[in-house]
């Protein structure tokens, strides 16, 4: 057949003729071919079932799996979070709300100008994406282990600070409080803060 290109009415080209594909028949498929594809099912069939008795025996979950988030601290006890509301802009569910506020030195929360005054979690929204992680710049925000969110109030599935805050762990300082003497912000992000000083406060 012609492939030659004629003008049309319009002005547009088109072609004369299509060449026609051939389109091979394989017939049906061979017994080889066939137990192949059954090979899957049979295999799962003679496989040991693997019951787990929860809730009274909980088996471990996987070293990176999307549990319920937390707000991590700073090794003296100050907040990782700024305030600055990634998250927030990252969740595709829009299921974090963050209300940021300035620190000051007679309260401060957080090393640098702000912290999160207001942080809450919708856990009816959340898809446990972990977006919300990538965003966050001073990994304030992780995810845990922890899987067991369900309750008998939706009311009680809308986490506030209160509730995903890391817990205060020994030698840290309750804030607000100072600085470590002799640091700034940049310090704090560095790594280079690893305990609370004494003039910070009681520790825990």
């Amino acid at each position: 057949m012609s492939n030659e290109l004629v003008p049309s009415k319009d002005g547009a080209l088109e072609r004369a003729a299509q060449e026609s594909i051939p389109v091979s028949n394989t017939g049906p498929a061979s017994l080889g071919k066939q137990s192949q594809g059954f090979g899957v099912t049979f295999a799962t069939m003679f496989k040991k079932v693997n019951t787990e008795q929860y809730p009274e025996e909980k088996v471990p979950t996987a070293p990176r799996f999307h549990g319920r988030h937390q707000l991590n601290r700073y090794p003296d006890g100050l907040e990782r979070c700024i305030g600055c509301e990634l998250c927030a802009w990252a969740c595709p569910a829009d299921a974090i709300y963050v209300e940021g506020a300035s620190n000051t030195e007679d309260g401060r929360f957080s090393p640098g100008e702000r912290f999160g005054r207001v942080y809450q979690i919708n856990y009816l929204r959340c898809i446990f994406c972990g977006l919300c992680i990538e965003a966050c710049p001073t990994r304030a925000l992780t995810m845990t282990n922890e899987y067991e969110l369900a309750d008998d109030g939706r009311e009680k599935l809308i986490y506030e600070k209160q509730d995903l805050l890391a817990p205060l762990m020994p030698g840290m300082v309750a804030p607000p409080h100072a600085m470590f003497p002799g640091t700034d912000d940049g310090d704090y992000y560095r790594g280079e803060v690893t305990t609370a000083h004494p003039s910070q406060g009681e520790q825990v």
